[in-house]
């Protein structure tokens, strides 16, 4: 056995080291990298792909993951356990998964950011169709290679990012939000006109001062900037290797002030999350979040119900009317206050507030259901996206760029992953239960000791890093099973009042 043990961590060193280099190509490109250089670039990348591919599919790789899971009751190391059981599921891909297709499409969806970003800059869903249509192809191929009697179709996709939950999982919490949410959200937002002052909603906010409340609430949280960093992109996002490196991004609109506040803070939950694994498992393949729900969970109670509470702006509301005086001038804590958590029907799902964000997040699951399972053509992608959109959020899109190309995951082939959004505002409000119990949330908010609940969440959650499914977590952490009646809960008493 200790052969197997020593030929497996050796490949996974190597794994990690061009994965590592992967990843910072796509920092890069999403970042700072010139137009221009994206032939080039890919080139590289095909390289990277080929070296890594021959390095996973290598005969004696696998024939070590197979006999470690064999034998995993003579691995001592429960870490290891776990780590070999996931090298193991991922092994399907590498064995059942032609060499050339799978290289193919690792090619195709390193290009296919740059081709969204061209089409939603020109408002044309025609310039993205055939990559789409590509992609979309891949993963109905790639259910039927992985198919098991367990899992068949999307709920391959599904389980990918969120181990556990599947089209049957997912179908009783969507509908559960349909009977009880989209009903409340209708008439909440139906004649939700509410008046703020025109400095709020017209006022130039200039991205020099944005950028430096961004850096101030990069204190507030605790996000350290000797192992992270903050900078701009086309859509926020974060992306991370390691406790000694995670990185966040944000996007600056001067008409939208509020826009980079939240998005910042979003990307801090992620990060912190990752920054707070054990750094013991850093040179393991068990570094970062167990699945996309339990990440979510973590920059939406950042975000939502930390950041948009009243405790929080008690403290740090005078910081950005400091920076802001002429734009802020006479407007009250409180006005912010409602302005910021303002229910309405809306468009664009990242700037969805609270009350209707999960309701876009439905909308894309019913999609991608229907795109894998063969009912929904891509080309048909922007009117049944607008007809969706007008049943459950209530209002209509009139064009693709605040439609069908609002999003960057599909061009990553990211298909699957959007409905973890959901689940994790569901988890959120969960956790945040939980966590109320054992300390004073809305105290220590007020206090701006944001430290205590980074280390809750450290304790119960961060630290695991995928050492634990997501199902365990949620135990450790709350005691209790998934239930979506405390997210239900939490929306409706709060936008009643609100």
């Amino acid at each position: 056995m200790e052969n197997y043990i020593t030929l497996y961590k050796e490949t996974r060193r190597k794994l990690k080291a061009y994965r590592y280099f992967g990843w910072l190509m796509g920092w890069d490109q999403e970042t700072e990298a010139p137009e221009l250089a994206v032939e080039y670039r890919t080139k590289q990348y095909q390289v990277l792909a080929e070296e890594s591919y021959k390095l996973q599919s290598d005969p004696q790789f696998m024939e070590a993951i197979e006999k470690l899971h064999e034998n995993l009751d003579q691995l001592g190391d429960q870490d290891f356990k776990v780590e070999i059981k996931n090298a193991y599921k991922d092994l399907r891909i590498v064995k059942k998964v032609p060499k050339d297709e799978f290289i193919a499409y690792q090619v195709l969806v390193s290009q296919g950011s740059q081709i969204w970003a061209k089409a939603k800059d020109n408002n044309d869903f025609s310039m993205f169709e055939p990559t789409l249509e590509k992609i979309v192809e891949f993963n109905r191929k790639f259910v039927k290679y992985l198919e098991t009697p367990e899992l068949k179709g999307y709920d391959i996709l599904l389980d990918m990012y969120e181990e556990g939950f599947g089209v049957q999982e997912y179908d009783l919490f969507f509908n559960t939000l349909k009977e009880e949410l989209v009903p409340f959200v209708l008439e909440v937002t139906k004649n939700n006109r509410q008046k703020f002052s025109r400095r709020l909603t017209k006022a130039v906010y200039p991205k020099d001062k944005q950028k430096e409340f961004s850096e101030y609430l990069i204190e507030v949280f605790n996000y350290d900037l000797k192992r992270g960093v903050l900078k701009e992109s086309a859509h926020p996002f974060t992306s991370g290797v390691s406790t000694r490196d995670t990185r966040i991004t944000t996007h600056y609109h001067e008409d939208n002030f509020t826009s980079s506040i939240f998005s910042t803070i979003h990307e801090m939950g992620h990060a912190i999350y990752e920054l707070q694994n054990d750094p013991k498992y850093d040179d393991t393949s068990l570094h970062g979040g167990t699945s996309l729900g339990i990440h979510e969970s973590q920059s939406r109670m950042y975000e939502n119900m930390i950041a948009r509470s009243m405790a929080f702006w008690k403290t740090h509301y005078p910081k950005l009317v400091e920076l802001f005086p002429k734009q802020l001038k006479d407007i009250s804590v409180e006005e912010f206050h409602r302005f910021i958590n303002q229910a309405q029907r809306s468009l664009i799902r990242i700037e969805a507030d609270e009350l209707t964000y999960s309701l876009h997040v439905m909308v894309r699951y019913e999609l991608e259901k229907q795109l894998i399972n063969g009912k929904l053509k891509v080309k048909d992608l922007p009117n049944k996206w607008k007809s969706l959109m007008s049943k459950y959020v209530g209002k209509r899109p009139t064009t693709d760029k605040e439609g069908v190309l609002q999003d960057i995951h599909w061009s990553g082939g990211m298909i699957g992953y959007f409905p973890t959004y959901a689940l994790g505002s569901a988890y959120a409000a969960q956790m945040y239960q939980a966590m109320n119990k054992e300390i004073d949330i809305e105290k220590e908010i007020e206090n701006n000791n944001i430290k205590a609940i980074n280390e809750w969440l450290r304790k119960h959650v961060h630290q695991f890093a995928q050492s634990k499914t997501p199902k365990e977590i949620l135990n450790i952490c709350t005691k209790e099973d998934f239930n979506p009646t405390y997210y239900v809960d939490y929306l409706k008493n709060k936008f009643s009042s609100v």
